[in-house]
């Protein structure tokens, strides 16, 4: 059941013909939060919100925002309502994010640093942090 009021900023057919390659949709309990995580730690752009519906976009991607309700009829519903954590198993990499930056605002904000940035093998300095519904946010960088 849509909570939106009015109009939205487009009709959803013209926005998704402006997407391309690996897009992102996620699925979130409370609309303002995650939007307040997007926007403190990784300091994305918001393009839209309204309660429903976000697109977000920062380092070249963008992504999207559904609140729980809009997917009563989806064939994950049944799945939202037992998960405690969101998308285990899949790390959302926000390339070119300063990890030492991204992990001190999460920290400041209290959210969940799983680890802090670290320089790794694979020759990536990276952190690890959960927003508020689980999902597991990677900023990443390559040291010069």
């Amino acid at each position: 059941m849509k909570k939106r009021t009015g109009t939205p900023w487009k009709p959803a057919g013209e926005y998704s013909k402006e997407l391309g390659g690996l897009t992102v949709n996620l699925l979130v309990r409370d609309m303002p939060k995650a939007i307040a995580f997007a926007r403190e730690v990784l300091q994305a752009s918001i393009v839209y919100e309204d309660p429903d519906f976000a697109a977000l976009e920062a380092q070249g991607s963008k992504w999207c925002l559904h609140s729980d309700h809009t997917y009563n009829d989806h064939p994950l519903s049944g799945s939202l309502a037992e998960t405690e954590v969101r998308g285990v198993g899949a790390e959302l990499r926000v390339m070119g994010l300063d990890p030492d930056a991204a992990e001190g605002r999460a920290r400041a904000a209290g959210y969940t640093v799983l680890a802090g940035s670290l320089d790794k093998a694979h020759g990536m300095r990276e952190a690890y942090i959960l927003d508020a519904d689980g999902y597991l946010w990677v900023p990443s960088v390559t040291p010069r």
